[in-house]
């Protein structure tokens, strides 16, 4: 293949990643770059290198220290070099593994040398030197200091004053990305492009000098770590504000979608509170408010309601309902469980007997699906009530003026998207019983509207929390026989169904057996998940009719059961569950007039870090606070990658956990910046807009 001349006076940091190339055609490395997202050359910029240390300089083997980069040289006096059996390079050509003993020139000490996979031309190498100067990490083996694989040095040669190791990335070695790098011409280095120039980025490192830093394109005698960490913090900014940037950019193109105009006179929003069998809580009359106002904006609703099991989400979404019902719109409401699908719809007859609602699941039979289907068509249903259901392509409306998401974080964006496109510019209401922490509202959610209910209704008893371990279990029992006596009732939450050979936990199927003994006298029940929908709902039903006294189960109650005469959660090997997950089930009680008990069952002593969230939760009931915690301890994921998210890119050195007031820095620059320019970041807007992956997001 006959290569090119590689013209610098081509390349900008937009350029495309093939004009490294110096072939006609990009090499299979290229490709695999481009595959993995990395198109320009800017893009190589993020590939940030995983370690970066000096080179050290020449020395005596006795100053070599373990797990140090080390720089030597040496007579040759053993050499031993031997097929590597079972191992084949490109062309199925036989490898070899190397041994080479050297004598210091500084001192009569000796050091090992090891390489692995040697191709025959290396194998050839090192068989004629006599002398080698290498530079590697120092290990031991068997007391004896060692390097594996180091790089043999010419005595002639220029040394890059850092070693730098990059990752892999997509199976491109971070030896080739190194190289590839390495063809960046160094004029371009200076003239790495601001993101926002007017930003001004006020005592920070410019955006060129923290890249040429972190890939070590600065004087040895200037890098430090103090100058490293400066480095860090302002890339970590700049990612902040390239994901805050595409925030906006989805929210701004919300905002000049046209949607359905649905008002309501006050006084009739009022009336429709009123008729209500309770009072509305201040933080529902709020949120009740809230939704009025986007609905009658003339754009797309994207909000969000937030609040703890039990808050009264539903109440509110029922108001915003009849809202959109009365100025002709249909709504669809889609819950991830046929249990919650459900439970709202029984909630909704109950709150208007004569509303024209119907209830689509995936076990509905096929005949009165079809009757469904038609009546949406026809504009003779008012509310739709179901699961994934509700968005395959059969499912049609007349006029779909709202959708209703309840617990979001179990679909993905492409199903809520499907949802949405039923209608013409369709309003959106989120419901999450997950409290969403205030720095991933910002980091994630910027673009919706977020309305948060903090006050639980009036006349709740309360959850009191216990960890059980084995010295109180007995104690345990005989609280429940107790309460039970009483005429509550009990859920049992196990994390399987049945036995595993690999995993040693308690399950539902040999639980069953256990506690129908241990409980003699009391009715105990079974529901999980490989159960037929038929039989779970005839469970849930004689659970509700108080058929059974202990409701033996999966995490499959987690949402959508409510049963205000349980008053007794008890889940067992919950070292296995997130706290989030432990939350939600410790709702399921303390939903009437009666107290709330919730006991974490331990079996067996867990880690320290086990514990700790244990505690959390029976510290806490503040699901806020537990949200918040849960964050810290499970990290922050992807936030905008290709994920149910929507996720775009992973962050390569930004947490906004760890890094929360860098994120806050962000938000509050371009905020001001707003203020004082306020059409300054619309060329950005615009730019970003034309990336539909941003959009498809929404």
């Amino acid at each position: 293949m006959k290569s090119r001349t590689l013209n610098t006076a081509e390349l900008q940091w937009s350029s495309s990643l093939e004009l490294l190339s110096k072939g006609k055609r990009p090499s299979p490395t290229f490709e695999k770059l481009k595959e993995a997202g990395i198109l320009s050359l800017k893009d190589l910029l993020w590939i940030i290198p995983l370690r970066i240390h000096t080179t050290p300089s020449l020395q005596a083997f006795r100053n070599a220290e373990l797990n140090k980069f080390f720089r030597g040289s040496g007579k040759v006096i053993h050499v031993e070099i031997r097929p590597a059996f079972g191992r084949k390079g490109k062309g199925n050509i036989l490898l070899y593994n190397g041994y080479v003993v050297l004598k210091d020139d500084q001192s009569h000490e000796t050091m090992s040398l090891r390489w692995f996979n040697l191709y025959p031309n290396h194998k050839k190498q090192l068989e004629s030197l006599d002398r080698i100067s290498f530079l590697g990490q120092v290990q031991e083996f068997k007391a004896q200091k060692q390097i594996i694989n180091p790089e043999i040095i010419d005595q002639d040669q220029n040394l890059n004053p850092y070693i730098i190791e990059y990752p892999t990335l997509n199976k491109v070695s971070g030896n080739h990305i190194k190289k590839i790098i390495q063809l960046i011409p160094e004029k371009l280095w200076d003239i790495i492009p601001e993101t926002i120039p007017e930003l001004g980025y006020d005592k920070k490192l410019t955006l060129s000098d923290a890249f040429k830093i972190i890939h070590g394109k600065i004087s040895k005698d200037f890098f430090n770590d103090k100058l490293k960490i400066k480095a860090e913090e302002r890339l970590i900014y700049e990612e902040f504000l390239i994901d805050q940037l595409k925030i906006q950019t989805r929210r701004k193109f919300i905002k000049k979608k046209k949607a359905p105009l649905i008002s309501i006179e006050e006084k009739k929003a009022n009336d429709l509170a009123t008729h209500l069998p309770f009072v509305l809580t201040n933080d529902q009359d709020k949120v009740f408010r809230e939704i009025i106002s986007d609905l009658k904006s003339g754009h797309p609703m994207m909000r969000m309601i937030q609040g703890d099991v039990g808050c009264g989400k539903t109440i509110v979404a029922f108001l915003a309902t009849r809202v959109v019902n009365k100025s002709g719109f249909q709504v669809a409401l889609m819950c991830p469980t046929e249990a919650l699908a459900q439970q709202h719809y029984e909630s909704f007859r109950q709150l208007n007997p004569i509303l024209h609602v119907d209830l689509l699941l995936g076990s509905t039979k096929a005949k009165e699906k079809k009757e469904i289907i038609k009546k949406l068509i026809n504009g003779d249903t008012e509310i739709v009530i179901g699961t994934h259901a509700l968005f395959q392509t059969t499912v049609e409306f007349k006029k779909l003026g709202l959708a209703i998401i309840d617990e979001q974080h179990k679909f993905g964006v492409e199903q809520r998207l499907k949802l949405i496109a039923k209608g013409e510019g369709t309003h959106c209401l989120i419901m999450t019983a997950t409290p969403i922490p205030r720095t991933l509202s910002l980091a994630q959610y910027g673009d919706l509207d977020i309305s948060s209910i903090k006050m639980m209704p009036e006349g709740r008893k309360g959850i009191k929390t216990r960890i059980t371990e084995k010295v109180n279990y007995d104690k345990y029992i005989e609280f429940i026989k107790g309460r039970l006596s009483l005429g509550e009732q009990a859920y049992f939450v196990f994390p399987a169904i049945e036995e595993s050979e690999t995993e040693d936990i308690q399950n539902v199927k040999n639980s069953l057996d256990k506690y129908q003994k241990v409980f003699h006298g009391f009715n105990v029940g079974m529901l999980h998940g490989q159960m037929k929908s038929e039989e779970k709902e005839k469970v849930v039903k004689d659970f509700k009719d108080k058929k059974f006294n202990i409701l033996i189960s999966t995490s499959v109650i987690e949402v959508g059961i409510n049963i205000p005469n349980a008053t007794i959660m008890s889940i067992y090997n919950p070292e296995r569950f997130g706290l989030s997950s432990l939350h939600q089930l410790r709702g399921r009680v303390g939903r009437g007039d009666k107290s709330g008990f919730c006991f974490l069952v331990l079996d067996r002593e867990v880690s320290p870090e086990a514990y700790q969230r244990l505690r959390v939760i029976e510290n806490n009931l503040d699901g806020f606070v537990i949200a918040e915690e849960d964050l810290k301890f499970r990290g922050e994921g992807d936030l905008f990658g290709v994920d149910q998210s929507g996720n775009l890119t992973s962050k390569k050195l930004a947490n906004f956990i760890s890094h929360t007031n860098l994120l806050e820095e962000v938000v509050k620059d371009l905020k001001n910046i707003q203020t004082s320019h306020p059409d300054i970041l619309n060329p950005y807007f615009e730019t970003l807009a034309k990336d539909q992956k941003i959009l498809d997001t929404i």
